[in-house]
């Protein structure tokens, strides 16, 4: 099954892409939406220095039905909403595919992630573009069949160098201690584990960060 991740140009005809494009650091999360009809409902999380300011202009747009404080802090706030034109729910409810939530809007962008038939997803971006919307496709592959990060030695060297403490602070283990444990080679030892650091580091970076690298990790 595939597993897809785009960035969606939110319209400015659509509220929160208006919104977002208005307060551009700040970052919406959308948390939970139903379609229903021509309405959609949801909750939105707030995450901004001008809450105040923020919630003054979600709450005068004319899509907006009603909007509901939940919960509120210094720099974040959780609001029930009500729309009436619900056009990205729209785009998901005709194409079928069931999207993982949080959804993040930040700046006019909405990160979606994804997974479902090769058929759902070029329906999905079919129903997008119908409904005035551009994508970019960020990545995609096959759920079932990704390929293994980290080759078998890495993964076990990288677990032991975990539990022997060797990023600790301060530090449990020595690479000497860590490559006797594995019983590899210091110097094996050591360019293992910095190739199973650099694919672990640049993935997350990649995903947990949104950040486009250049080029992607190979275990060797």
């Amino acid at each position: 099954m595939p597993y897809a991740k785009l960035t969606i140009d939110l319209p400015e005809a659509i509220w929160i892409g208006e919104v977002s494009r208005d307060f551009p650091a700040t970052t919406f999360r959308v948390l939970s939406a139903v379609p229903s009809g021509d309405a959609g409902f949801g909750l939105l999380e707030i995450e901004s220095e001008a809450i105040p300011d923020v919630l003054d202009a979600i709450e005068g747009r004319s899509g907006i039905s009603s909007v509901q404080l939940m919960q509120r802090s210094e720099d974040t706030a959780i609001v029930q909403f009500e729309t009436s034109e619900p056009i990205l729910l729209l785009s998901i409810q005709e194409s079928g595919v069931p999207i993982e939530l949080p959804l993040t809007i930040r700046d006019g962008e909405a990160v979606i992630e994804l997974t479902a038939s090769r058929d759902r997803l070029s329906e999905f971006g079919h129903q997008l573009e119908t409904f005035g919307m551009s994508y970019t496709l960020n990545r995609v592959y096959d759920a079932v069949d990704t390929p293994t990060l980290l080759t078998d030695q890495q993964r076990r060297l990288l677990v032991a160098a975990v539990e022997l403490g060797y990023y600790d602070t301060p530090r449990e283990c020595t690479l000497t201690e860590l490559a006797d444990e594995v019983d590899l080679a210091k110097s094996t030892a050591s360019v293992t584990l910095h190739r199973a650091e650099e694919t672990v580091v640049k993935e997350f970076v990649a995903e947990r960060l949104d950040v486009t690298l250049d080029e992607q990790p190979q275990a060797v």
